[in-house]
């Protein structure tokens, strides 16, 4: 189905209350898994973080459904759940489709592509229309879908977290043959919907400098349409603790095997190079661990079996404490557009190396300041930055209270909110009668 089919039409008045009063919220995410990506983690506290300001938020989402905090209800707008573990890329039982909605899923599923963001719009765009005059503003969790375009009966505001086009390139970059190049290309066919679609949005947000730039260059985004709130760590959870002890030689991450850009690949060959001055240094990955490709084939070339570990599906004061008790943080990635992981390490007061990728130095601040800072994709920097903050007890100190008080400074949940629910108002006044219209 094409925009120009979906689209309705021009905006309509919205219903906001005063103009400082509470509102009414509509979040959507078409995915809110809150152990693995942003966008499930960005969706949690947010939207607990906007309740708290007295503002009415509901989530709307699919699988896999975001785990939500006290307060905050969740609507399941379901998917067919077609990726989901254990058996990703299944076929659905014929009792199981529902509409054409559903048709379309499976069908592009079955020729390659990625059909969630199309379809979760289409289910979400329905929805809406249905409650038209329950919510004062929708916010979309980059689901740039066609079903999102024209009045849903409320202003629209959209996060891009970064373009996945950035995503699209890396993973083309990485493709072994033209086969794999091929698959990727039809993997990603989706980014040409959300080019189509962000064009023609009033209102984006984004969480860094780095990605507004992105959004400019790769999504055709005019500047004046884009607006940065930082997002940031729950300093709360996120905090020191001196009875968690300091495990000797750990090295702690956040990343994907299968995703390039996370840049895991170099971080294991760092690790071998490391532990040739330091024995005891040791990696765990929060994150899926892959069976083949390079982080498999770095594993078993380096012999580090026994040196890398992965966890997935912990709790959250599992995984706090993990990091607490690491001796080194680090985010390795080619590629962010904010890096959560390494704002809410820096919140623990444990010290951070991180690449210069993306946004990355917009979170980490200045190298030896906050954290050390290395070029991306360079295993000899990286082994040679761990390799000086084991040797320095006095400077992993250092840089891990300099980074906490950064974090604290500039990236809590609470500041984002305010920032958002502030974008909130100036859609909803853009959509009264007698406001300047948008020009496409």
């Amino acid at each position: 189905m094409t925009a120009e089919a979906i689209e309705a039409g021009p905006l309509a008045g919205g219903s906001a209350t005063g103009a400082q009063g509470p509102l009414r919220i509509a979040f959507l995410t078409y995915k809110g898994n809150p152990f693995c990506g942003g966008q499930g983690v960005y969706a949690r506290h947010l939207s607990r973080e906007l309740a708290r300001l007295g503002h009415s938020v509901e989530v709307i989402g699919a699988q896999p459904f975001p785990v939500l905090d006290e307060g905050v209800p969740l609507t399941e707008l379901p998917s067919l759940d077609l990726y989901r573990s254990p058996d990703p890329f299944r076929t659905p039982g014929r009792g199981e489709y529902r509409d054409w909605i559903d048709a379309v899923e499976v069908g592009t599923m079955w020729t390659g592509g990625f059909p969630e963001p199309l379809t979760f719009s289409l289910r979400a765009r329905r929805h809406l229309l249905a409650r038209r005059g329950e919510f004062d503003v929708i916010h979309d969790n980059q689901t740039l879908g066609y079903g999102l375009l024209g009045d849903l009966g409320a202003p629209l505001v959209t996060t891009v977290h970064h373009p996945i086009t950035v995503d699209r390139r890396l993973d083309l970059a990485a493709a072994d043959g033209w086969r794999r190049r091929a698959s990727v290309r039809r993997w990603y066919g989706f980014t040409r919907m959300q080019k189509r679609v962000a064009r023609r949005l009033p209102s984006v947000l984004t969480v860094s400098g780095s990605s507004q730039q992105e959004i400019i260059e790769d999504l055709g985004v005019r500047e004046d349409r884009i607006h940065v709130v930082h997002i940031g760590a729950d300093t709360e959870l996120w905090s020191p603790d001196p009875a968690v002890a300091e495990v000797p030689g750990r090295i702690v991450t956040t990343s994907s095997a299968d995703v390039p850009l996370k840049g895991l690949v170099h971080l294991v060959e760092a690790l071998a190079k490391l532990r040739t001055e330091h024995p005891a240094a040791h990696l765990v990955v929060v994150g899926k661990r892959a069976e083949d490709g390079p982080v498999a084939q770095a594993i078993e070339r380096y012999g580090l079996d026994g040196a890398v570990r992965f966890v997935k599906g912990i709790s959250d004061q599992e995984l706090v404490d993990l990091v607490r008790g690491a001796q080194i943080a680090c985010v390795p990635s080619l590629y962010e557009g904010f890096s959560l992981p390494a704002a809410e390490a820096m919140a623990t007061g444990t010290p951070l190396v991180a690449t210069t990728g993306g946004a990355i130095p917009e979170v980490t601040g200045a190298d030896g300041e906050t954290c050390l800072a290395v070029p991306p994709g360079d295993a000899g920097a990286l082994a040679a930055a761990l390799s000086r903050l084991l040797a320095d007890p006095v400077l992993r100190a250092r840089l891990g209270a300099a980074g906490r008080e950064r974090v604290l400074a500039r990236f809590t949940w609470k500041q984002a909110a305010i920032g958002t629910a502030e974008r909130y108002r100036e859609a909803i006044a853009a959509r009264r009668p007698g406001a300047p219209s948008v020009p496409a």
